[in-house]
């Protein structure tokens, strides 16, 4: 009896450790792929790059991340950039701008708004229109929020021939009661080798809710 007593208790003591070591996980990128696989997008077939964006809307997608960032009034948008040409492009001058239905224009959120929005929660001034479950958010902001913060953001100054970038851009969506259906991100200042800008890309966030058959 003792024995089962004793390999029960080591039981729950891995089960315990392996718990805390999820909760406290580092944050990995979600692995991207061409931006050709997304369905919002927008291709130039001349310069041969395709952007798209994939918003973490939806609770299940919304696990790569430690801290709910819609509960406080944030959306993450995937942007991922394929340079499929046989130059590297800059993205060093690149302005990132969300337009809503109604024409609200926001630029992608600061680490700093971001840690400040999470260290006082009570700063969000309406609930979040993204279905999630809600719940009374503490305030607090720890070290793997933080690093989840700097490590998640969309920081590639440059994509080289044939290959793909990608990263987060958060967008504050609090007191905003439709964030998706009717919107574009607009993205400027992507130039070619020769530091020539290309037309600007936009995206169409109908496409992510409504995809295109193929």
């Amino acid at each position: 009896m003792k024995r089962f007593v004793h390999a029960g208790l080591v039981v729950c003591a891995i089960s315990v450790f392996t718990m805390l070591a999820w909760a406290a996980k580092d944050f990995a990128m979600p692995p991207a792929h061409t931006a050709k696989a997304y369905p919002a997008r927008d291709e130039h077939s001349q310069e041969r790059v395709t952007i798209a964006a994939d918003p973490y809307d939806t609770p299940e997608k919304a696990k790569v991340f430690s801290e709910k960032y819609s509960v406080i009034g944030f959306l993450p948008v995937y942007l991922i950039v394929t340079n499929d040409s046989d130059e590297p492009i800059s993205l060093s001058d690149v302005q990132p701008e969300y337009v809503t239905s109604d024409r609200t224009k926001m630029q992608p959120a600061s680490e700093d708004d971001i840690s400040r929005r999470i260290s006082k929660p009570q700063a969000k001034t309406s609930p979040s229109p993204i279905p999630f479950p809600t719940k009374k958010v503490k305030g607090g902001l720890t070290q793997q929020v933080r690093d989840e913060i700097h490590n998640s953001r969309f920081v590639a100054m440059a994509v080289e021939p044939h290959t793909t970038q990608a990263g987060f851009l958060f967008f504050d969506i609090s007191g905003i009661s439709e964030s998706l259906a009717g919107a574009h991100l607009y993205l400027t200042g992507v130039r070619d080798a020769s530091g020539k800008e290309m037309m600007y890309f936009e995206i169409s966030m109908d496409d992510y809710l409504n995809p295109p058959k193929p």
